[in-house]
């Protein structure tokens, strides 16, 4: 498809049919799980399956084809995803018949991917591709002619990354509005950059005016700048929906202000599975507000509240309010000055979050009590942890057998992130020795600026090294001296793609607390060693 742009010329715009969302997968399931158990020329032929094996072989085929179709995409990222569609429909209805134990009969697997094609065909409508541009009147009729098709399929748009001036807008608006009711998931991320203010807003509010009452699964409105202003423009569309899963307001300029805003607007919040408010000027007072939304959340997944200026006061609130949210999955707060009164609150509500996978607790200003007491709480919840993270918390060896307790429990774990604290050689010693046998599934640790010096990197790199899904040390920012360089090299010799870099390693650093040592280093390095050494005779015995 062809647009003018400003200045005259054709620009060719293309729309995006890969990668399929994520309603546009489950109803495929849906479908074949159906096409398995239910009477069909194919089950009466080859036999039905129960609706439990059909459920299953159902989400096992979408999975296989979509891998395999997705791997397509990657070699032709630059296509539209058609060759990728079909690939997919293709291995969908092959996958069937082999469970069906079919024949190969050409009309048989031509139907059974007539099928499938119906269920995926034109459900993505994105426009977000390539760099970033104006859109203007003409160039909106000329782009957004698909979505007047009638009987088009699209359940999922995308207009991020254009932005859109009020004739533009104008002419979005009918358009959005004729089919509202068929959409599903609505991304107006960056839809107004560059735009005057009063324009944005314009914007904004015809916008919302058009997909109010719409019934949404999923709406990303970040990177708008919104302020409580941009909030109150999507106020018919916010206030409207009663099915929303996902909400993503990103880098919006939420401030105290917005925050209560959103509390107001967003009345139903039973079906939110994801919320997140990375990077706003929210505060304290900002996340009180969020804190009630939290409360109204019984099934919240996925909570991001990262890079909010939120401190002590407000930390708590969120904690606080977090013990609603029993099915989270997903928590990321990093970067806030919570402090270790917020830390201790946060660590009686992850207790009771016992499907925890991800947890993302860095800059959070914790120090030792606040750590050890989300160790502790941690190693009595959360067993499927496979991320944790508590970079730059000011904590030191005094943690070290809290978390060494509670990562000896995390056998699913896939990263651990302790960077940018001061757990020393001995801290890490004591975190190593619990990175042992079960631990297959580990792939990144990051101890980065920790003061390390040579007995430590080494006992964390032989620790790894003997797990067998391990892909990356991260040791650097650390005094480790030029022979423990080279022994670290040596370790890694068969696999130096496993030690990431050491070019910011200082071999002549001091801590600040060792100044005055002297030849004390070199004493409690061989300290070190002869744990290290009485260590590994106890585990051989």
């Amino acid at each position: 498809m062809d647009a003018k742009t400003p200045n005259g010329e054709r620009r060719h715009i293309t729309i995006k049919l890969w990668p399929p969302s994520q309603n546009t997968r489950q109803m495929l399931v849906e479908r074949m799980t159906n096409n398995l158990s239910t009477p069909t020329i194919f089950t009466r032929k080859y036999g039905s399956l129960s609706n439990v094996e059909a459920s299953k072989h159902a989400q096992q085929i979408e999975e296989s084809a979509f891998a395999s179709a997705d791997q397509h995409y990657e070699q032709e990222p630059d296509g539209d995803g058609s060759s990728a569609v079909q690939l997919y429909a293709r291995e969908c209805s092959k996958l069937i018949l082999d469970v069906l134990k079919g024949g190969s009969r050409t009309e048989e697997k031509e139907a059974l991917q007539s099928e499938v094609d119906s269920a995926f065909r034109e459900t993505f409508f994105d426009i977000s591709k390539g760099q970033r541009a104006f859109i203007e009147e003409d160039e909106a009729r000329t782009l957004l002619s698909p979505l007047k098709t009638p009987g088009n399929s699209y359940t999922k748009i995308c207009f991020s990354n254009r932005s859109f001036g009020l004739g533009a807008a104008h002419v979005a608006g009918p358009i959005l509005a004729s089919i509202k009711n068929q959409l599903k998931e609505v991304d107006l991320s960056d839809f107004v950059a560059g735009r005057p203010e009063v324009e944005a807003l314009d914007v904004m509010n015809i916008f919302s005016e058009a997909l109010e009452g719409s019934h949404l699964k999923s709406l990303n409105i970040s990177d708008n700048a919104l302020g409580e202003k941009g909030v109150r423009a999507f106020g018919k569309l916010l206030q409207s929906q009663t099915s929303l899963e996902e909400l993503y307001l990103m880098n919006d300029g939420i401030s105290k202000e917005a925050a209560q805003a959103v509390c107001e607007l967003v009345p139903s919040t039973e079906k939110l599975r994801v919320l997140q408010f990375h990077n706003n000027m929210t505060g304290d007072e900002g996340a009180l507000a969020i804190s009630e939304i939290l409360k109204r959340c019984p099934l919240l997944e996925d909570f991001r509240c990262s890079s909010t200026r939120v401190g002590s006061e407000g930390g708590v609130a969120l904690t606080e309010a977090l013990t609603q949210c029993r099915n989270l999955k997903k928590l990321d707060l990093r970067d806030n000055m919570f402090g270790v009164e917020a830390g201790l609150k946060l660590s009686d509500a992850l207790r009771k979050h016992e499907y925890l996978t991800e947890i993302y607790l860095s800059y959070l200003n914790l120090e030792d009590d606040g750590a050890i007491a989300i160790a502790n709480a941690l190693k009595e919840s959360a067993p499927a942890l496979t991320v944790l993270e508590m970079a730059g918390n000011d904590v030191t060896a005094e943690a070290a057998p809290s978390l060494a307790a509670c990562i000896a429990t995390k056998k699913s774990l896939v990263k651990l992130n302790l960077s940018e604290n001061d757990l020393k050689d001995d801290g890490v010693i004591t975190i190593s020795q619990a990175l042992g046998e079960g631990h297959d599934q580990l792939k990144e640790v990051d101890m980065s600026q920790n003061s390390l010096r040579r007995v430590a990197a080494r006992s964390l790199a032989q620790a790894l090294l003997r797990l067998p899904g391990f892909k990356i040390l991260k040791v650097n920012g650390n005094f480790i001296s030029e022979e423990g360089i080279d022994e670290l090299k040596d370790i890694f010799k068969e696999c130096p793609d496993k030690l990431g870099p050491l070019d910011e390693n200082d071999p002549e650093g001091e801590d600040f607390d060792d100044k005055e040592s002297g030849d004390e280093d070199d004493a409690s390095q061989h300290e070190l060693e002869s744990k290290l050494k009485s260590l590994d005779v106890n585990q051989k015995e």
